[in-house]
């Protein structure tokens, strides 16, 4: 007797799905798919603990209309946080929750779209839907990385003239990006984002209320649960530079769960594309050396979204000594 025929439609595979929010609106995803993979449960070697710990909170308000004192006093915490943690909370910033709410109402609604409604977005006209809030929304998380900047620049004995002309921040780059991370099925076998840093100088980063982000420190992940209304902080690769190793980049991963989907928004305030930048002087010494060569800030960006997202791998690219 032949062997049954298989109808012709099952002998043409699916399709790949265009992004992980349409495989996961798939009604008959049951489990992960091998290719988005990442870890076997029953390897348990290698595997780092997860711990809670607390989270250096800095009080905005402070570093801004606080007393000599009060300043003084924060801008000493900022210089500790950067350099213990790379890491930080903001609150009493100023900043209208109603902004930040219609940020991630509008992220929301643009991954909610069919992927033709987004195809039409493609391109020079990515920013169209969210155009106008996007812009209120930068414009004060830009006014807050210059701020922080100067807390920090002051920390390191540094003047804010020169910085601000060697990195040509009165042209700053500054990046936004949306990360959606919808329910999985097998979150134990899953990552959201893999451990890395960011380039540029600092990471303003708000969420949904979902939490799901987890920080390096002192050898282990950390869970990060924020603060109502307050605004996550990381320091990233350019900072780690300019201070020439004293404030690192903070390896950062993302983590997803079964039940719930949570929405990120980054804002990366960062140099010029055209600026050079290296080590500052004032931190190079015989007992400091340098530790990193100089590169334009656009080369380096342009490498960084060419390779695969994997811990320091560009930055250690420019470190001129082993740490």
């Amino acid at each position: 007797m032949a062997p049954p025929t298989l109808p012709h439609s099952s002998l043409i595979p699916s399709p790949p799905p265009n992004s992980v929010k349409e495989l996961t609106d798939a009604a008959s995803l049951r489990s992960v798919p091998l290719q988005y993979a990442t870890r076997n449960p029953d390897n348990t070697i290698g595997i780092e603990p997860i711990i809670q710990e607390e989270i250096p909170t800095l009080d905005f308000s402070l570093l801004t209309e606080g007393t000599p004192e009060q300043r003084s006093q924060v801008v000493h915490h900022l210089g500790k946080a950067c350099e213990e943690w790379g890491f930080f909370m903001v609150v009493n910033h100023g900043i209208p929750e109603r902004l930040r709410e219609a940020m991630l109402v509008s992220m929301k609604e643009f991954f909610d779209q069919t992927e033709e409604e987004k195809g039409e977005c493609a391109g020079k006209h990515v920013m169209d839907p969210i155009r106008e809030i996007s812009k209120e929304y930068a414009k004060c998380t830009r006014a807050m990385g210059m701020e922080l900047l100067r807390g920090i620049w002051e920390s390191l004995g540094l003047e804010e003239n020169d910085m601000t002309n060697a990195l040509d921040l009165h042209s700053c780059f500054q990046v936004l990006v949306g990360n959606i991370y919808p329910p999985c099925p097998q979150p134990e076998l899953a990552t959201g984002l893999p451990a890395h840093s960011d380039h540029g100088l600092l990471t303003i980063l708000i969420q949904n209320g979902v939490n799901g982000l987890q920080v390096k420190h002192g050898g282990n992940w950390v869970r990060v649960e924020p603060l109502p209304n307050s605004f996550l902080v990381n320091t990233g690769d350019h900072m780690e530079v300019v201070s020439n190793g004293r404030y690192k980049s903070v390896l950062h991963r993302a983590e997803v769960n079964g039940q719930s989907t949570r929405i990120s928004i980054a804002t990366v305030v960062a140099p010029s594309l055209d600026a050079i930048v290296e080590p500052a002087s004032q931190l190079v010494s015989d007992e400091h050396p340098m530790m990193f060569g100089g590169m334009r800030y656009g080369e380096f960006l342009e490498r960084q979204q060419a390779n695969r997202l994997k811990e320091k791998s560009v930055l250690d690219l420019l470190r001129l000594h082993a740490e």
